[in-house]
């Protein structure tokens, strides 16, 4: 895993230069645990914004494929905000049962390719199968874990998650590990149901407010490019890779 690139500073401790990696203290401290949290939340905090807890397998996929997703999320109108086109390279963070994966994948065509990425084994066995079915052959599945979503560096144009950054229980680490994916001027988007609208009807720690998720990219080398309104629910917030 990718950490950010602290200077080392020698401490002269009885007459001697000891080298100290400032990164290892800040990542020791980077998140808080509280005994006082969300039900839904795990007790862990970053920037002061409690981690939800992940779906399990079966609640997971039921909820992805649920036949109101199409009236309530407007994925057509997502995937026309993303602007891919034929032959690019895009990774799916969380893709679940393969619901955006199967439609990116028509996108960028048969001289692109969707990288599926997912953390339980159970979804990308699922999303394995319905590949399968659909006869869909430019969509790699890949097995990440918590803290690197196992992508090449430099290898995609654009890195998508749909409701699953606010899940991930070191979102520092995987930031850094998907900017290292992303090719120059790649772009990473975030989908997040809006934290700051009491009318969405998700639970508290599974939305964000736009203003959390710029504040936690800006220790990224990110930049921010957009804020689009376009879906129902749901902020979609762009960046781009810095050079």
């Amino acid at each position: 895993m990718s950490f950010l690139h602290f200077p080392l500073m020698a401490a002269i401790i009885g007459g001697h230069a000891q080298t100290t990696n400032l990164g290892s203290v800040a990542a020791a401290s980077r998140y808080e645990t509280r005994l006082e949290h969300d039900p839904d939340g795990i007790g862990r905090f970053y920037m002061g914004r409690e981690i939800a807890q992940v779906m399990g397998h079966q609640a997971g996929a039921e909820w992805l494929e649920r036949p109101e997703r199409e009236h309530e999320e407007r994925p057509e109108l997502l995937l026309e905000a993303l602007k891919l086109k034929p032959g690019d390279a895009v990774a799916d963070i969380g893709a679940g049962t393969g619901y955006y994966t199967r439609r990116l994948a028509k996108l960028v065509g048969e001289r692109g390719i969707v990288y599926a990425v997912e953390i339980q084994q159970e979804m990308l066995d699922d999303l394995t199968n319905k590949m399968a079915e659909l006869k869909i052959q430019n969509v790699k599945p890949v097995l990440g874990t918590i803290t690197d979503p196992h992508l090449a560096p430099a290898s995609v144009d654009l890195i998508l998650m749909v409701d699953v950054y606010h899940e991930f229980d070191h979102p520092y680490e995987m930031v850094q590990a998907m900017s290292h994916a992303l090719k120059r001027d790649g772009r990473m988007v975030f989908v997040e149901f809006r934290g700051e609208d009491p009318n969405v009807p998700i639970k508290r720690v599974h939305k964000m407010t736009e203003a959390q998720v710029r504040k936690e990219m800006m220790i990224h080398p990110l930049r921010w490019v957009e804020t689009n309104e376009v879906l129902p629910w749901q902020h979609v917030i762009v960046f781009q890779k810095k050079e």
